[in-house]
């Protein structure tokens, strides 16, 4: 009897893992459309990166494209633009960080860490949202001729930096890289 019940045992271990295993399998198969369906679709996905002609933008310009539902403004700044906006000393700013995505951690809010960078200064990219309640402000606007939110008096300069109203941060900076000397990549 012991040689058998050691045989039942090992037979009953067997069943119950193979049960187990079949149930584990079975929700699994179960779930997964439900999973599935959450994943992102091909529309979706293609906005997740759009690229920006910017051969037409002369100094002085700005275009607007949209991406993921947003307004992307990007302008080629003037030399003046430029030096008057490296000029601003970081404590007559509110927000002194600048939440650009290209780069790591939080940094100070300089012309420099806003623009394309080094050899591209006169490039600035920004997501056109107020950062107040999400207005569209107007470019080229406003006491520091950059942008200005009408709807609830934000001034920024032409850095995007807030400089005045009651937006607490800048004008967000997404992720994009220019992929010739004419086109931006965003996202």
């Amino acid at each position: 009897m012991g040689h058998g019940g050691e045989d039942e045992a090992t037979r009953r271990d067997f069943l119950y893992i193979a049960t187990g295993m079949a149930a584990v399998v079975g929700a699994a198969g179960a779930v997964w459309p439900f999973i599935d369906q959450m994943r992102p679709d091909a529309s979706t996905l293609a906005l997740a990166s759009i690229d920006v002609d910017v051969s037409a933008v002369e100094p002085g310009m700005s275009l607007t494209a949209k991406w993921r539902g947003k307004p992307i403004f990007i302008r080629n700044r003037t030399e003046r633009e430029i030096q008057e906006a490296q000029e601003v000393p970081l404590g007559d700013l509110k927000d002194p960080v600048a939440r650009n995505e290209n780069l790591s951690g939080d940094v100070e809010a300089t012309d420099l860490n806003r623009s394309a960078g080094e050899g591209n200064e006169n490039w600035i990219v920004m997501i056109g949202s107020c950062t107040h309640l999400g207005c569209v402000p107007l470019g080229q606007a406003g006491d520091f001729d950059g942008w200005f939110c009408p709807c609830h008096g934000s001034h920024y300069d032409t850095a995007g930096r807030i400089r005045k109203g009651p937006a607490p941060e800048n004008l967000a900076i997404p992720t994009y890289a220019f992929t010739s000397d004419t086109t931006i990549r965003i996202g």
